[in-house]
C-alpha cells in the first residue's frame, strides 16, 4: 500500500485556505462542526422552501434556516426584542413613521449555485425589493401579499397592473422602494406603520435573488425545492414528506454567540454554556416527518431524536404538574416550556352556502354551533390538559392581549338547540335537523389525518350530535388540507396560527376580508369589521387601538365566523447532548443559536 505523499498531509490546512476564500474579504471562515449532526422531528410534512407561497409553520423552520431577513429577534430576551440580521443597524424612521432607511451590511453572500455562472454573488438591497415584489406577482398567488398591501407607495398600483396583465414587471420602478444604492434602501410609505420592523423579519421577505428564480421556477413561478440563500444552512438531501437535510454553509459569515440573560433563572445556565462560540456549531441537520405521536415518543426514548415537540398527548409520559417527570430529569432530559403566541380556533366557511353569509339564520346556526363546542373538554381529551382557554382573538404575549376580557360565547348546549329552533331548523324523524327550506343538512368538519385530528372530529362530531345536525369527517394530509382552505374549498375546521410578529395586528388580520385566499381561512367579509380593521391599521399600540380591538372581537362573536378556542403549551424535550436551547416564542427554530455534542463515530 503506498504511503500518503506531503499534499495529502497537507490537505485539512488546503480546505481550510478554500473556505475562507469562500467567505470573502473581512470574515471569519468557521464552518459548523460536521460530526455534530442534529436531529430533530417535524408532526407534519412540509409543503416546499420558496418564502413567498409557504405558509405552514414546517417549511417556515427550514426557510428561516436557508434564507435571511433585513431583521431577527435576539435569542434570549423577553419580551421579544428584535434585532438586525442583515441590515447593519435597526431602520432610520423619519417623516412621522412614513420613510424607512435601511443599510445593508456588505460582503454578505448567497450560497454557490450555477444560477451565478461560477460567479461569487453578493446579497444587495435590489435582493430584497425584488422578494418583495415576488409576493404580489399573479403567477405565486402569494398568502403573503397582505404584508405590503395598501402600505408602500406605488406598490398596490404595480400589483393592479400586474393583476390585469398576468405578469408583474420586476424591472419597473417603484416609488415607495428607494435604492439608494447597492447597500441602502429608503421605504416610503403611505402612511405610518408600526409593525414594519416586525413585518421585515418575517421569513416571506426573505432574500431571494433573481437569478435562481429564473432558473429553477416551476410554471408557476415557484421554486419550492431548489431554496438558495445566504442564511446558515444550505439543503441537502431532501424526500418529500419524510426527511429533510441540512448542512452547514461554509461561506456563510457567522456570529458571536453573546446574548444577555434575561429573567428566566434558566438563562444564566445557557449564557454560560455559549457565550463567545462562533454559531453556527452544529453541522448537519436531520429532520424526519413523524405524523403519529407514539413514533415520536418512541424514537425520542431511543435516543434517535434529540429534539422533539411534546404536543398535549404526549405530555403525561414526560410531564407531570406541567413539570419534567423526575425519571427523565434524572437522566438529563431537558425541557423548554412555553404557551404558543397562537390561537386555535374553528371557522365556518362565510362562503359556503350551507354555513355561510349574514343572513339571521345563517347566524343563528354558526352561533348555535358555537355554543354546543366545549373548549374545555378539547383541551382536556385531545390535548391532555397541555392547553389555555382564551377569550380573546389576540393571545397571551402578543402586544394588545387583553387578559380582561369576556366572551359573550359560552358552552350552553340547550340555549343552542333554542335558537335553531326559533329559527326554523326542524328535527326530522330521525332526529337530525333540516335547513329552513326543509332541505337536508349536513355540515363537513375537515382535519389532519393524524390521531389529534381523529380525536377533534370525535369532539366536534359529538357537538354536533348534541343539536341534532350531521357532520361527515374529512380527513386529510396536511399540505393539501392547506391548499384546500386557501381556495375556500374547506366548510369548517380547527385552525392554529401561531405569531408571524409579535402584535395584535398580525391576530386581527386573520379575519379581514380582503385577506381571504391569504391567510383569512373561513372566507369571511363583514363590513363592520373590516372598516374597523383599517382604521387600526393607522394607529400605534394604545387605548384607542385597543378600543376598535375589542369592537371587533364583539363582532365576531355576534356574526360567529368562527369559534375562539385556546393556545396550546409547547413543551420541547431535549436530549442531555443538546447545549444552549431555548424556545423563542416568534423564531420558528433556534438551530443557529445552540451547540450540542459530537456524535461518536
Amino acid at each position: 500500500m503506498n504511503r500518503p505523499g506531503r499534499w495529502l498531509r497537507r490537505l485539512p490546512a488546503l480546505c481550510a485556505a478554500l473556505l475562507a476564500l469562500a467567505a470573502g474579504p473581512g470574515q471569519e471562515a468557521r464552518a459548523a462542526d460536521p460530526d455534530k449532526v442534529l436531529h430533530a422531528v417535524f408532526v407534519a410534512p412540509e409543503a416546499g422552501f420558496d418564502p413567498a407561497i409557504t405558509r405552514d409553520l414546517y417549511s417556515a423552520e427550514v426557510i428561516q434556516s436557508i434564507f435571511e431577513t433585513l431583521y431577527t429577534y435576539d435569542y434570549l430576551a423577553r419580551p421579544v426584542k428584535l434585532v438586525p440580521q442583515t441590515a447593519e443597524a435597526m431602520p432610520e424612521i423619519t417623516d412621522g413613521g412614513r420613510t424607512y432607511t435601511i443599510r445593508l451590511k456588505k460582503g454578505i453572500y448567497f450560497q454557490p449555485d450555477p444560477a451565478f455562472g461560477g460567479k461569487r454573488r453578493e446579497l444587495t438591497m435590489a435582493d430584497y425589493v425584488y422578494s418583495y415584489q415576488r409576493l404580489f406577482d399573479p403567477r405565486l398567488a402569494s398568502p403573503h401579499s397582505w404584508l405590503f398591501a395598501g402600505k408602500v407607495l406605488g406598490f398596490d398600483e404595480a400589483a393592479a397592473k400586474a393583476k390585469q396583465t398576468g405578469h408583474f414587471d420586476y424591472d419597473a420602478p417603484i416609488p415607495g422602494f428607494e435604492l439608494l444604492d447597492r447597500y441602502t434602501l429608503r421605504i416610503h410609505l403611505k402612511q405610518p406603520d408600526f409593525n414594519l420592523g416586525m413585518i421585515l423579519a418575517h421569513e416571506p421577505t426573505s432574500a431571494v435573488a433573481r437569478e435562481v428564480v429564473e432558473k429553477y421556477r416551476d410554471a408557476m413561478g415557484q421554486v419550492t425545492a431548489n431554496p438558495v440563500g445566504t442564511g446558515a444552512y444550505r439543503l441537502g438531501e431532501w424526500v418529500r414528506g419524510s426527511r429533510i437535510e441540512l448542512v452547514a454553509n461554509p461561506g456563510y459569515r457567522g456570529l458571536t454567540w453573546n446574548f444577555q440573560a434575561g429573567s428566566d433563572p434558566e438563562d444564566a445556565a445557557i449564557v454560560a454554556a455559549m457565550k463567545g462560540k462562533r454559531m453556527p456549531q452544529i453541522g448537519r441537520i436531520d429532520i424526519r416527518v413523524m405524523v403519529e405521536d407514539q413514533t415520536r415518543w418512541l424514537a425520542f426514548v431511543g435516543k434517535q431524536v434529540d429534539l422533539v415537540e411534546l404536543q398535549g398527548p404526549l405530555a403525561p409520559k414526560a410531564l407531570e404538574n406541567g413539570k419534567l417527570r423526575p425519571e427523565l430529569a434524572a437522566q438529563g432530559v431537558q425541557l423548554s416550556r412555553i404557551i404558543d403566541p397562537e390561537i386555535s380556533y374553528n371557522y365556518w366557511n362565510m362562503q359556503d352556502p350551507v354555513v355561510g353569509g349574514l343572513t339571521k339564520e345563517k347566524i343563528a346556526l354558526r352561533r348555535a354551533i358555537a355554543m354546543a363546542y366545549d373548549v374545555q373538554e378539547e383541551i382536556a381529551i385531545v390535548w391532555n390538559g397541555e392547553a389555555v382557554p382564551l377569550e380573546y382573538p389576540i393571545p397571551p404575549g402578543i402586544v394588545g392581549y387583553d387578559p380582561d376580557y369576556r366572551s359573550s360565547v359560552h358552552f350552553d348546549p340547550r340555549l343552542a338547540n333554542e335558537l335553531l329552533d326559533k329559527f326554523g331548523y326542524r328535527k326530522g324523524a330521525d332526529g337530525f335537523r333540516t335547513l329552513p327550506d326543509g332541505q337536508p343538512l349536513t355540515i363537513t368538519y375537515s382535519a389532519r389525518a393524524d390521531s389529534n385530528g381523529k380525536q377533534q372530529a370525535e369532539i366536534w362530531k359529538k357537538a354536533y350530535d348534541s343539536l341534532g345536525i350531521r357532520m361527515k369527517d374529512n380527513l386529510m394530509p396536511f399540505p393539501d388540507l392547506l391548499k384546500a382552505e386557501k381556495q375556500c374549498e374547506v366548510m369548517s375546521r380547527n385552525s392554529p396560527w401561531i405569531a408571524d410578529y409579535p402584535d395584535g395586528d398580525n391576530f386581527m388580520q386573520l379575519f379581514y376580508g380582503p385577506n381571504t385566499h391569504q391567510n383569512n381561512n373561513g372566507c369571511s367579509r363583514i363590513p363592520a369589521y373590516d372598516v374597523r380593521y383599517e382604521a387600526s391599521q393607522k394607529l400605534p399600540d394604545g387605548p384607542e387601538r385597543n378600543r376598535l380591538y375589542h369592537e371587533m372581537a364583539r363582532i365576531l362573536e355576534v356574526y360567529a365566523p368562527i369559534r375562539i378556542g385556546y393556545a396550546r403549551y409547547r413543551n420541547m424535550l431535549a436530549q442531555p447532548t443538546v447545549i444552549g436551547f431555548k424556545k423563542h416564542p416568534i423564531l420558528h427554530c433556534e438551530w443557529l443559536y445552540f451547540d450540542m455534542v459530537k456524535e461518536k463515530k
